[in-house]
């Protein structure tokens, strides 16, 4: 038998030395910047004062119960005689009215805030403004940037500039910029916390983000849905910059030789890990939206009637030889096919209401052999 030695007793820290560990930690916590409460985008401030608002809100209730609680338990303690003791106490109307209309008051005012909160920010519709006063007007054209989740990097393609990138995002401070987003494989998301919220990436799907950026500077970005081995360095740095420094760095990457074609993004989808950023200074226009057909490759039919927005199957006018679908069919049109095991001619219970055969409304034919054998048994 092996005897392992006894465990050393753990060295004591001073008191003193305690406190200071102590303060030096608060004092790091203090140089902390939580990106998600001081963003650089108009559109994620508008979702920090919601979540502000949501917490003030959730804090009027949540607040006075903790402090009566307390205040209960010391008032009503065994110890203290001079509270009242009213041990047949059941009802006041004062205090009913208060324990439910207060949290309905909040409930409401709740409700009401993140009804148009969550309609003013949704992700699918673009902005009306980059900051408080600047509206966004009809000559203000979103930059467009199309987004594939890989395994495990990001792919960028800018369209407008026929431009693609790996790891990096670079955009113009105060314009709009609209992601146009779909995966190679598993499910994503994409979320720049400094910029705006987090919008999931599917495969054979594409959806859509709203976002700016109202500082220069350089902001992390990464996926925030767990994909695998590689999850943990699917990230990338956004650049905002000036509208100059874009233009600039646009045409330094249009001047690199990699041109990202099929056989190059082929290859580029496989999974790897720790990816450093990579520029293409030319990309196949058609790529984004076969890769949302799932059809890059070829001899692969497009899945374009299911892998974009547009009018459902059953709201769109048939095609030439094609059956219409149930939401266009008017009422006289829509009957009832024919039912296979339902009873033939009129229903027994209509003449003999106590017949068993009305507990069996199916006519179930059985072969010959399990026929006779059912007859038998009975």
């Amino acid at each position: 038998m092996i005897s392992l030695p006894s465990p050393s007793p753990a060295p004591r820290v001073a008191p003193v030395s305690a406190r200071l560990l102590a303060l030096g930690a608060l004092a790091l916590l203090g140089g902390c910047d939580t990106v998600v409460m001081n963003p650089a985008g108009d559109v994620a401030v508008q979702q920090s004062s919601l979540i502000i608002w949501s917490v003030v809100l959730m804090l009027l209730i949540i607040l006075p119960v903790m402090a009566l609680t307390v205040v209960f338990a010391w008032r009503y303690r065994e110890t203290n005689t001079e509270a009242t003791y009213e041990p047949d106490w059941d009802h006041s109307t004062g205090l009913e009215l208060v324990i439910w209309s207060a949290p309905l008051l909040i409930i409401i005012a709740l409700g009401a805030l993140t009804w148009v909160a969550t309609h003013t920010l949704d992700p699918y519709r673009p902005l009306a403004r980059t900051a408080p006063g600047k509206v966004v007007t009809a000559t203000d054209r979103p930059l467009e940037v199309q987004v594939i989740s890989l395994d495990w990097k990001w792919l960028f393609i800018y369209p407008e500039q026929g431009i693609a990138t790996v790891n990096e995002l670079v955009v113009p401070v105060n314009r709009p910029v609209k992601f146009t987003m779909t995966s190679s494989s598993v499910m994503n998301a994409l979320w720049v916390p400094a910029m705006a919220g987090m919008v999931y990436t599917m495969p054979g799907m594409e959806t859509v983000l709203h976002g700016v950026l109202n500082r220069t500077g350089k902001f992390a970005g990464r996926s925030a849905n767990y994909s695998g081995a590689g999850f943990s360095h699917m990230t990338f740095w956004t650049h905002s910059v000036s509208p100059a420094r874009f233009e600039q760095w646009a045409a330094g990457v249009k001047r690199n030789r990699w041109r990202l074609d099929t056989a190059t993004y082929v290859k580029l989808e496989q999974p790897t890990e720790k990816v450093p950023p990579l520029g293409f200074g030319s990309v196949d226009p058609t790529l984004f939206r076969r890769v949302v057909a799932i059809c890059v490759k070829p001899g692969t039919n497009c899945m374009e009637g299911m892998s974009h927005a547009g009018p459902a199957v059953n709201d769109r006018a048939p095609r030439e030889g094609e059956a219409k679908g149930a939401l266009t069919r008017e009422p006289s049109e829509k009957g009832e096919s024919p039912h296979l095991s339902a009873p033939r001619g009129q229903a027994p219970g209509q003449n003999d209401p106590g017949a068993g055969s009305n507990r069996n409304m199916t006519e179930l034919h059985l072969p010959a052999p399990l026929r006779a054998r059912a007859s038998k048994e009975a």
